[in-house]
């Protein structure tokens, strides 16, 4: 990209957007915050309220005089001054990329003022609907692709056998989610365009069979793509069995210990306590019409006494007072209810160990030409 002409158009693909250094998104931040391309940064030609009046003024006047409008208001200092912060980003990412919503005029004026300064920056043809076309390709074909669904009741370390996989693809990871009720992170959760491009560039780096947890369609805040979806649906399963106790120990890892690593590091440790523990009271709450009225209020003194023990033990081992029953009157009969109305039985079942030893084994042979027995 070194050697870009004047004007020039990079046709967006999810190889180039790999390749950029930096994307560089212009449209205004209402946009921007509403997805954008996956590592693009936000230095907009034209604020929310710039863009309302050349909108409005568009819809009455037409083109030319939006046009002229949006010149006047981004003229004189305010004009140098995005001009030198596109200059800033591009000094320190030489082959950065210009994109605004369609590829047309914002990026093409952005483009055109930097040429002015002396920098031949490309910008992408089509812009922001022209990526995310090809972006949502890359999803719709890896749909069509060979996979392998890993599946197992709660607390079988699913995730962490997706991430020792060259070929796992994380959909917990790009939702920011756990998953269930008590799988809330702090922070805030993905849009559903950016959980769907972070997906796709993740499909794109990989190469099949890919391998995926058993998940709802929907996933926190977000849903996995329709046609991925009915890919999932339709792919072997292999099933993970591990004991309880194991399985309490990854529970306690992951919806407390973990947890409150990340409340603490997040807000500090008086308030990542408080918020910790109002998220997983809550998450309690919420089951309380599956759960029933008797046993939520028996679960919820259990998980207050935990409480009350791991601030004054620092030990955490206290809250398998109430995940255990949870996980047992709860979480596995309903997946062992959901096992139960599958169309098929899984492909293989076995322990951690076993299952990621196949799941490897069924990897090497789909891609040397054989079928996953």
């Amino acid at each position: 990209m070194s050697s870009t002409r004047k004007g020039e158009q990079i046709i967006p693909t999810s190889d180039q957007l790999k390749e950029a250094s930096l994307l560089i998104d212009v449209r205004a931040p209402v946009e921007f915050a509403q997805g954008a391309l996956p590592g693009a940064i936000n230095l907009p030609l034209m604020d929310d309220d710039e863009r309302a009046q050349v909108g409005t003024c568009y819809r009455h006047n037409g083109g030319d005089a939006a046009l002229r409008l949006g010149h006047q208001l981004v003229s004189g200092a305010l004009r140098d001054s995005r001009i030198a912060a596109w200059r800033d980003a591009i000094a320190r990412h030489p082959d950065a990329l210009i994109y605004c919503a369609r590829g047309g005029q914002r990026s093409g004026i952005a483009q055109r003022w930097l040429a002015e300064e002396g920098l031949e920056v490309p910008r992408l043809k089509g812009g922001f609907k022209a990526a995310r076309r090809a972006l949502m390709t890359v999803t719709e074909q890896a749909a069509e692709a060979p996979s392998l669904v890993i599946a197992g009741l709660t607390g079988c370390a699913k995730t962490d056998m997706i991430k020792a996989l060259d070929s796992g693809i994380d959909l917990e990871g790009h939702a920011r989610h756990k998953g269930s009720s008590f799988g809330r992170q702090p922070g805030q959760p993905p849009t559903q365009i950016d959980f769907e491009h972070a997906l796709a560039m993740d499909l794109a780096s990989c190469r099949a069979p890919y391998v995926f947890e058993d998940e709802s369609r929907r996933i926190g805040s977000v849903e996995i793509p329709l046609p991925l979806w009915h890919g999932l649906c339709a792919a072997p399963r292999v099933l993970i069995e591990m004991p309880l106790e194991w399985r309490l120990a990854q529970i306690r890892r992951d919806y407390i210990d973990d947890l409150w690593t990340q409340y603490r590091n997040a807000y500090g440790p008086w308030l990542g306590w408080a918020l910790m523990r109002r998220q997983l009271v809550s998450a309690l709450v919420r089951l309380k019409k599956r759960l029933g009225s008797a046993r939520l209020e028996r679960l919820l003194q259990l998980q207050q006494q935990a409480f009350e023990a791991h601030v004054t033990t620092g030990d955490s081992q206290a809250h398998d007072g109430w995940l255990s029953p949870l996980l047992s009157e709860y979480y596995d009969p309903m997946y062992h209810y959901q096992l139960r109305q599958a169309e098929q039985g899984p492909a293989f079942t076995g322990s951690w160990q076993e299952v990621l030893a196949f799941v490897r084994e069924a990897v090497d042979q789909q891609r040397q030409g054989g079928e996953v027995e």
